[in-house]
């Protein structure tokens, strides 16, 4: 990449994520939102094949307006700008896919994983499940740029926040925002229930905090699944360190719900389900003191 391009994509993409913070600290809970970015630089729309509505249908629309009622309970919420097809936080690092590229990967790249061999590395090669986004091969350099600019500022500002909780409360709770396809194609057509919550199999958090997220959409009408099939991604499985009182529930969305997934705008949907988000965080206010680990058991 050019110096002319990388600083033509840092002005789009300035800032390239938003913290919103509460006024004051008040619980130790922390959203993110790390796929629902829109602004696509104008060189990824050149270099892709397909076209910014294509590229789309990746994207966690809206899901941090969905969640934007957190900042008046106390709770920060951290949302990128930079689209998911562009770079996706919720991967390993490195988790690079050498089809992707024109020369040879560093030996730290994790060439491997089910993400990666999927086409949905840290930088995508597929939307949609098979549609190809770019038109040629990239360079590792552009790669390895793109990490350092995003993903390793979008890291170090997630932990900063938990480490923020932790100090202040004596744990931290993260609850990772995500949306999901209301009918995807590998599934046949067959429908998906309006939330999906992964806790990594009782492993990320409390499986108490799970069950009292679970309880309060399905008192609210909803249909809840438990793991699958969306269990928690790299986030979850990072940062969720419940024996350490850090705790990282995903939560995913049915799109349904709340938008036209073809048009992407807003339906009526739209601020029922934000009401009920907030009625299921509300509800897990009172049981997260007692996910805090006993000093002495700590020590």
């Amino acid at each position: 990449m050019s110096r002319s391009e990388a600083e033509a994509i840092e002005t789009e993409l300035r800032p390239p994520f938003s913290v919103a913070q509460p006024g004051e600290l008040k619980v130790p809970l922390v959203f993110n939102s790390p796929h629902s970015g829109r602004i696509y630089p104008s060189t990824f729309l050149a270099a892709s094949r397909l076209d910014a509505h294509t590229l789309r249908r990746s994207e966690d629309a809206f899901v941090e307006e969905l969640f934007g009622f957190v900042t008046d309970l106390g709770a920060p919420l951290l949302h990128a700008h930079f689209p998911r097809a562009y770079l996706d936080v919720n991967r390993e690092p490195y988790e690079l896919d050498p089809v992707l590229f024109r020369d040879g990967l560093p030996h730290y790249a994790n060439t491997q994983s089910v993400r990666v061999v999927g086409g949905l590395g840290t930088i995508a090669r597929i939307v949609s499940e098979s549609d190809e986004i770019y038109r040629e091969p990239l360079s590792v350099e552009a790669a390895l740029e793109r990490i350092n600019r995003l993903y390793t500022p979008y890291h170090e500002t997630l932990a900063g926040l938990l480490l923020e909780a932790k100090r202040e409360f004596g744990l931290a709770v993260l609850i990772d925002c995500h949306s999901m396809p209301s009918s995807p194609v590998a599934e046949k057509g067959t429908g998906r229930p309006d939330f999906v919550l992964g806790d990594r199999f009782g492993t990320s958090c409390s499986g108490e905090l799970t069950r009292l997220a679970a309880s309060s959409l399905e008192a609210l009408g909803y249909a809840v699944a438990l793991n699958k099939p969306y269990a928690g991604g790299y986030i979850t499985e990072h940062y969720g360190r419940p024996h350490k009182a850090q705790h990282v529930l995903q939560i995913e969305i049915n799109r349904s719900l709340y938008m036209n997934e073809t048009s992407f705008e807003k339906s009526a949907g739209f601020d029922r389900l934000r009401a009920s988000l907030e009625t299921m965080v509300r509800a897990l206010v009172p049981g997260i003191p007692g996910l805090a680990i006993p000093r002495a058991a700590a020590e």
